[in-house]
């Protein structure tokens, strides 16, 4: 029988239900047997949370731009209905019982509770409540401990593939294993998040490959674990495959949640030798993988997804493969103008020189593979993700495309990922 836990956070009728009665409860906390109420309280509280509204949404969008995209209006609709909640409970709070002003209160959070519930369906971050529970869990592993110096390799003989000679263990854990740690660099970078597959706990240890993943803006590493579900995709992954998996290290690319210093070296910061150079010899220095080029990949979803073709045509050398999930047509802080400013003080030739379009307008690379994920309902970003597939085609990639049902979210981000892994084994050497 499906856990009460197992129940859609997205669709059906949890977030149905808490639509209905967040309206049944605004409708409750609206209605009083007061004239004065009607004509004069009323109207005055719903103009005052809309302007707070409209002026939030200016500021956001227009003056602060802590992310390129506008905010979905959905979600301005739904602060305004915990705004209006939150103030008829306190005016109500001034006359009535006591019993009916502690009503109205629960009323008023049960409405912002059913606004964390939409906006979680918006971007379909939790799946559901495990998922939910699951942030609170701390089942990380010691990097020292879990990724000591092997005592002996599995070695492949020239012409052959991982998946030809390995065979699975009998003592294959059943689960990979997550850890944190810092990586220095050129930048200032949060802790990265490493998964560690089944079959990297085993001795001969093989040479995996590796993907180093990126999370959107605003975000952390961690995204990929709660609302991406990481460890458990991973985890059945590799029971399909004897306990292989690509290691994976969640690095980040931001410096903190509302940065963007657009995954380059700029007067924004350098993100680029950071992803290009520090990170994967750090990679290389403490875990056991392969190192061939090919059997790297830089893959990311939204912002994190922009960078992975950056770095794809920017550090050709580093990373064979890349998995673009809805990312933007080029690197941005809203517009060229303003990205050229920010970040190169209005030189648009220097922008040019790093802009993965412009340089797959005039280079070819035709050792590179990758998969571009676009989401079908996504107006924002769709027809820039066409745009970079028919230019990462001319310029020879081995490129394919895919296209999920929904937007710019988790219903396209997770799948997209996941969905591409038989696609990268068959390349790194995980299968045949």
């Amino acid at each position: 029988m499906l856990s009460p836990l197992d129940l859609s956070l997205i669709n059906g009728p949890i977030p149905v239900a808490a639509t209905v009665a967040s309206a049944l409860a605004l409708t409750y906390l609206a209605i009083r047997k007061n004239r004065t109420w009607w004509t004069r309280v009323l109207p005055i509280l719903v103009v005052s949370c809309a302007a707070v509204v409209a002026g939030l949404t200016y500021v956001v969008d227009h003056l602060w731009k802590p992310w390129p995209e506008p905010t979905p209006p959905i979600l301005m609709v739904w602060v305004g209905a915990a705004l209006a909640a939150l103030s008829l409970a306190a005016v109500r709070l001034r006359s009535g019982r006591w019993y009916g002003r502690v009503f109205g209160v629960l009323l008023a959070l049960g409405v912002v509770a059913s606004a964390v519930t939409a906006g979680n369906a918006h971007f379909a971050l939790y799946p559901n409540a495990r998922a939910v529970l699951d942030t609170f869990r701390n089942d990380r592993v010691d990097l020292d401990e879990a990724a000591k110096p092997p005592s002996n390799v599995v070695e492949v003989p020239a012409g052959k593939k991982l998946v030809d000679v390995w065979k699975k263990p009998a003592d294959l854990p059943e689960k990979g294993t997550i850890s944190e740690a810092e990586i220095p660099g050129a930048m200032k970078a949060r802790p990265a998040w490493i998964y560690l597959p089944p079959a990297y706990h085993v001795t001969p240890r093989p040479k995996l490959p590796v993907m180093v993943l990126l999370a959107g803006q605003p975000g952390t590493p961690r995204d990929w674990y709660d609302g991406g579900r990481l460890a458990e995709n991973l985890d059945a992954f590799a029971r399909e495959h004897d306990g292989l998996a690509p290691i994976i290290v969640v690095a980040d690319q931001l410096g903190t949640s509302l940065a963007n210093p657009l995954c380059l070296d700029s007067k924004l910061g350098q993100s680029e030798t950071y992803l290009a150079r520090d990170v994967p010899a750090w990679i290389k220095q403490r875990l056991t993988v392969d190192e061939r080029r090919e059997s790297w990949t830089i893959a990311g979803y939204s912002h994190g997804g922009t960078c992975s073709l950056q770095l794809a045509v920017r550090a050709p050398d580093v990373y064979g493969n890349f998995i673009n999930v809805t990312g933007q047509r080029e690197p941005t802080l809203g517009t060229r103008a303003e990205t050229v400013k920010a970040a190169f003080g209005g030189d648009e030739a220097a922008f040019v020189q790093v802009n993965p379009m412009d340089i797959l307008a005039k280079k070819q690379f035709p050792k590179t593979a990758g998969v571009i994920v676009a989401g079908k309902h996504d107006g924002q970003y769709r027809q820039g993700n066409l745009d970079v597939f028919e230019a990462c085609r001319k310029a020879g990639m081995d490129v394919l495309w895919t296209e999920l049902p929904g937007g710019h979210d988790w219903n396209v981000w997770r799948p997209g990922l996941y969905g591409s892994l038989p696609w990268l084994a068959q390349r790194t050497g995980l299968s045949r």
